[in-house]
């Protein structure tokens, strides 16, 4: 895989922020494993170092973000591997942007940091997203292979149950072409046991 430098990345309208390649999860269904982008951008999103905090703010500078519609912190790795440079980003885009920050993550938070990371959200991240998988916790764990192991699926509902508490909007999502329809019905029934949204998202090729 070729590698780069890009930290910001446009896509459906939003400008997205690409901080790290970790990721405690390797995805059966996980584009990085066949490509360096998605969403035709032509720069690799493979990233030859992680960006400092003053490396991505400085991006942000160098770039017209009035045409987006939100800023979402999603690339090549798990965000929440670095979640607490993230809310230091967090801190300066309120400060100087008025536009929604959403965060596309596994749910792994609160394992990664071996703490309750919830709290923290407030005030700094508008919208959660969190791919659920599948509603089966050991079909789940074939699907991501998680290095946290079979708890990955009971750990990922529990941040999703103690994350909506602080922030406005936490979406639960799938992929279209690893579910049957029975399985989006349990999926469904999840989110409303959760209170949150649920969203089917296709496959990117």
């Amino acid at each position: 895989m070729k590698k780069d430098f890009t930290i910001l990345y446009p896509a459906h309208e939003n400008i997205y922020v690409n901080v790290t390649n970790r990721c405690p999860f390797n995805c059966t269904f996980c584009l990085r494993q066949s490509m360096d982008s998605v969403y035709g951008n032509e720069k690799s999103l493979w990233l030859t170092k992680e960006p400092s905090v003053e490396e991505v703010i400085d991006a942000f500078k160098q770039r017209d973000i009035s045409s987006y519609k939100e800023i979402v912190f999603c690339g090549f790795g798990e965000p929440t591997e670095r979640l607490y440079d993230i809310f230091e980003i967090c801190d300066y885009l309120k400060q100087n942007y008025d536009k929604p920050i959403r965060i596309n993550t596994n749910g792994m938070a609160n394992l990664i940091w071996n703490k309750d990371t919830t709290k923290d959200f407030k005030n700094r991240i508008d919208i959660v997203s969190v791919s659920l998988n599948h509603p089966d916790k050991n079909k789940y764990q074939k699907l991501v292979r998680s290095k946290f192991g079979i708890k990955t699926h009971e750990a990922m509902l529990e941040f999703v149950k103690e994350v909506k508490k602080y922030v406005s909007k936490v979406v639960l999502t799938t992929v279209d072409t690893t579910l049957s329809k029975e399985e989006e019905k349990l999926c469904q029934k999840i989110c409303d046991e959760l209170q949150v949204e649920y969203r089917i998202r296709p496959y990117e090729e």
